[in-house]
C-alpha cells in the first residue's frame, strides 16, 4: 500500500499542508518540524509523486548539466568527472536532482535544452562550456530560461557564470617557467574557439611580453581536450628546427599526451623539456615524473554554479546577488617544471 502525505501527517501530528511545504522547502517552516517530517517520511518510506508536484508547485526540482560534445568521449577526461561530482553534491544538498544531456553538435544542443525546458522537465540548465559564438547561449538568454555559465561569454558578459581567472593563472604559469630561466616557451592549446583556450593563450602571451620574450606562431599548438593531442604536438614541435625548451599545456590529459610523446621521442622531463599544465586532476602528481600544474578548484566551480543557479530559480528577483564567481587558483609545483633551461 503506497504511504499518503495524509498518512505522513498522521504520524508527525501535523496537517498535510505542512507536509507540502516541507517538501516544497518553505521558508516559514522551523528546521525542527521540516527535520521531524523529512525523518518520518524515510521510516514510513513516502515518495512523492514529483510528477504531481510539479505541476502544483511549477517547479520539477531538476536541473541539466548541457555537455558540449559526445559524453563517451567527454568522460576521457577527468576535469568532467570532478565538475560534475560537485555540481551533483551541491544539488542533492538543495533537494534538486540532476540530469545530463549531451550533443554531437551545438545544433543538437539547442534541440535538448528546448526539449527539456519547454517541456518542463528541468528547472535550469548548467553549461560547461563557453564559446566565442554560443548558440545555446542565444537560446537559453532570448528564452530568459535560467542557467548558468561556466566559463565567460564576450558577447553577454552579465551572465550569471563561474569561473577561474584563467587570463591571470596562465600567466602565473608561464611566469614560473621565466623564473627558472626558460626564454623558449611554447603553448599546447585547446580548441581556439573555447574561451578558456583564448584566456590561457592571452596570458601566456602577457606573461612573455612582460619577460622580454617573443610569442612565436610556431611554439603554439591547437588541438582538442584529449591525450591524443598533447602526444601529436610533440611530433610537430620536436621537428622544429629550434624548439622550445619549456611547455605551457592546456589541460593534465593534454600533458600526459606530451609527456608519452617526449618519452618515446628519447627527451627527458625536466631536464631536456619543463612543463606545467591545468586542473590539477588527481593523476597529476602521480604521473613520471609528477606534473606541475595549476590548480583551478574544479569542484568548487561546479558546486559553485550549482549553487548560484539554483539560488536564481528559487529567487529570480533578488536584488545585489553577483552575476559573476571566480574561483581562485595555485599552482603546485611539482617536478616537471623544477629545472633550469638547458645551456
Amino acid at each position: 500500500m503506497n504511504v499518503t502525505i495524509k498518512d505522513v501527517a498522521k504520524r508527525a501530528g501535523v496537517s498535510p499542508s505542512t507536509v507540502s511545504r516541507v517538501l516544497s522547502n518553505h521558508p516559514r517552516i522551523s528546521r525542527e518540524t521540516s527535520q521531524k517530517v523529512r525523518d518520518i517520511m524515510e521510516e514510513m518510506g513516502y515518495h512523492p509523486n514529483m510528477m504531481a508536484k510539479s505541476l502544483v508547485s511549477k517547479t520539477t526540482e531538476t536541473i541539466c548539466v548541457i555537455l558540449p560534445k559526445p559524453a563517451e568521449e567527454l568522460f576521457l577526461n577527468l576535469f568532467f568527472m570532478e565538475l560534475i561530482r560537485g555540481i551533483v553534491t551541491q544539488a542533492n544538498r538543495s533537494g534538486y536532482d540532476v540530469l545530463i544531456s549531451s550533443g554531437g553538435s551545438e545544433k543538437e544542443e539547442v534541440e535538448a535544452v528546448s526539449r527539456l525546458l519547454n517541456g518542463r522537465r528541468v528547472d535550469g540548465a548548467i553549461l560547461l562550456y563557453s564559446r566565442q559564438d554560443d548558440a545555446v547561449v542565444d537560446y537559453l538568454k532570448a528564452n530568459e530560461y535560467p542557467f548558468v555559465l561556466i566559463g565567460r561569454s564576450e558577447k553577454y558578459p552579465d551572465l550569471l557564470s563561474v569561473d577561474t581567472d584563467n587570463l591571470q593563472a596562465a600567466y602565473d604559469a608561464t611566469k614560473h617557467l621565466i623564473t627558472f630561466g626558460h626564454e623558449r616557451i611554447g603553448f599546447v592549446s585547446g580548441p581556439p574557439n573555447l574561451m578558456v583556450s583564448q584566456d590561457r593563450l592571452k596570458g601566456y602571451g602577457q606573461a612573455l611580453a612582460d619577460a622580454g620574450l617573443t610569442m612565436r606562431k610556431e611554439w603554439i599548438v591547437e588541438g582538442e581536450f584529449l591525450q591524443e593531442s598533447g602526444y601529436r604536438a610533440m611530433s610537430f614541435f620536436m621537428n622544429l628546427p629550434e624548439r622550445p625548451t619549456a611547455l605551457v599545456i592546456v589541460d593534465d590529459i593534454v600533458a600526459f599526451g606530451v609527456l608519452r610523446g617526449l618519452n618515446e621521442l628519447g627527451y627527458k622531463v625536466p631536464q631536456d623539456v619543463s612543463i606545467i599544465s591545468f586542473n590539477n586532476i588527481s593523476l597529476s602528481e602521480l604521473s613520471n615524473p609528477p606534473l606541475s600544474s595549476v590548480d583551478i578548484g574544479i569542484y568548487n566551480l561546479g558546486y559553485t554554479a550549482s549553487q548560484a543557479l539554483i539560488q536564481s530559480i528559487r529567487n529570480p528577483n533578488e536584488k545585489g546577488r553577483p552575476s559573476r564567481y571566480i574561483i581562485p587558483h595555485r599552482l603546485m609545483i611539482r617536478e616537471s617544471s623544477m629545472h633550469s633551461a638547458p645551456k
